[in-house]
């Protein structure tokens, strides 16, 4: 399975670690991690909020030499040194293939991303003929859409197939239609030889049926399917009985 990944594996070099009783290491998603397998095709990251999965897929990223804030490996622009130094201790074992393209992609920082690609616009103006930046994005400057609208240009767009994207939230800003149409995207790059690793908490997001899920608990890292996450059950047990979780969750307690 893995011989088409462009990446195989990480192994976290614990020897190395000064302390596991520090940040990022004590998160339990890193002090119990020894080596995590990705599938070719597509590799969800899921787990409660602070379980670490936007420390680990950063770590990832920045290990293979992609910016901390996201975007391309051509970026190197730094807003806030706010990365964890966890890229500093991971081992990446690629496969005899080496992808044309590729994206890290934060929503949390995605706006510092749009202000760097105007900011380098601006600046090759009087020197650089189209195309620009931005034309590999839709050709309007990303801060002219809304959230949502930002965030799906770049995935239409900017993913051009043969390349290795690391998504974290991608589903932040986007409508449920929306996230259906970005799961129909995924496959159509993996069927240009695309490898995806997502963090997500979007049930719809999860579904890609060619795929390998592993869930982030507070005893470390499990492999998983869609059904068994807390999401999907979560979800499913609200839309199928919303009245009576409704009348739970709005209870007075007085």
């Amino acid at each position: 399975m893995e011989l088409n990944a462009y990446l195989r594996r990480i192994t976290l070099q614990r020897d190395e670690v000064p302390t596991f009783d520090d940040y990022p290491f004590h998160l339990p998603a890193v002090s119990s991690l020894g080596q995590l397998e990705f599938h070719p095709k597509v590799t969800y990251i899921v787990g409660e909020n602070g379980m670490g999965k936007s420390t680990l897929l950063e770590g990832i990223a920045v290990a293979l030499g992609f910016n901390p804030e996201g975007g391309t490996m051509n970026f190197s622009f730094a807003t806030a040194e706010t990365h964890s130094e966890l890229h500093r201790y991971l081992r990446t074992v690629r496969g005899p293939m080496r992808p044309r393209d590729g994206f890290f992609f934060r929503a949390e920082s995605y706006y510092n991303l749009a202000t760097e690609i105007d900011k380098l616009d601006q600046e090759n103006h009087a020197w650089v003929s189209p195309p620009r930046i931005v034309d590999s994005y839709g050709g309007k400057s990303l801060h002219t859409m809304s959230h949502g609208e930002s965030f799906f240009a770049a995935f239409m767009n900017r993913f051009s197939g043969r390349g290795l994207y690391i998504l974290d939230e991608p589903e932040a800003a986007l409508s449920p239609y929306r996230q259906m149409a970005m799961l129909a995207r995924i496959h159509e790059l993996v069927g240009r030889h695309s490898q995806f690793i997502i963090s997500t908490h979007s049930p719809i997001l999860m579904a890609y049926p060619d795929s390998l899920m592993y869930q982030l608990t507070p005893d470390g890292i499990e492999k998983t399917t869609l059904e068994e996450t807390d999401h999907y059950i979560i979800m499913k047990e609200f839309v199928n009985h919303r009245e009576g979780m409704l009348r739970e969750l709005l209870r007075d307690e007085n």
